[in-house]
């Protein structure tokens, strides 16, 4: 498995990057927006990547973090949703926004997604939705966590998507609203910096 790519950026498109390592080999990967944004004007670049092998062939795609790598493994195993679309979803939505719009059931928001119907989108929530939910577990010390503020189960839901724990993502959760985050996407976002 490939998982991580740096070397000389050959060429770039906003859908893909061609890298040469520097065993001399030339890969090339199919790039969210974000890993393109990332490459953008440099000679060098990296990306965290993912190997796709299937009876159409072989496909390699790229991820400026690991966060948006995680993101995209949770999306392709949702039904009708292949790497072509992942990385479709994660170019029209950063990862934050995304896991937002799961975890408070936006369809609406999702489905503004170029290529991404409202079945789609229902399909990815409710998938994602119960996936969190059944790793949802109490801490390793046993005892459940407090619940959090209202509307932080949200906020919770999203960060777990992200493959965070429950007890990390209450914590984050809990610095951010210290550090004056009062939206579900602010929390979010201030979470996630400081995770």
């Amino acid at each position: 498995m490939i998982g991580f790519l740096k070397g000389k950026i050959l060429s770039l498109t906003p859908e893909c990057a061609l890298i040469e390592t520097p065993s001399g080999i030339g890969f090339e990967v199919t790039c969210s927006y974000s890993a393109y944004s990332a490459l953008s004007g440099k000679k060098e670049g990296e990306l965290f990547t993912y190997l796709n092998a299937n009876e159409n062939g072989v496909a390699l795609y790229g991820f400026s973090s690991t966060e948006e790598k995680n993101m995209f493994l949770k999306l392709i195993t949702v039904s009708g949703v292949g790497p072509k679309m992942g990385i479709t979803v994660l170019s029209g939505m950063n990862v934050g926004e995304l896991a937002a719009a799961i975890a408070t059931s936006d369809v609406k928001k999702l489905s503004t997604i170029k290529g991404l119907g409202k079945k789609t989108a229902e399909r990815i929530i409710l998938e994602l939705r119960e996936k969190v939910s059944a790793n949802s577990s109490a801490p390793a010390g046993g005892a459940p966590l407090p619940a959090p503020e209202s509307g932080g189960e949200d906020a919770v839901v999203a960060l777990m998507t992200l493959g965070f724990t429950r007890a990390e993502s209450e914590k984050a959760i809990a610095r951010a609203r210290a550090n004056g985050a009062e939206s579900l996407e602010d929390i979010i976002m201030l979470a996630l910096r400081g995770m």
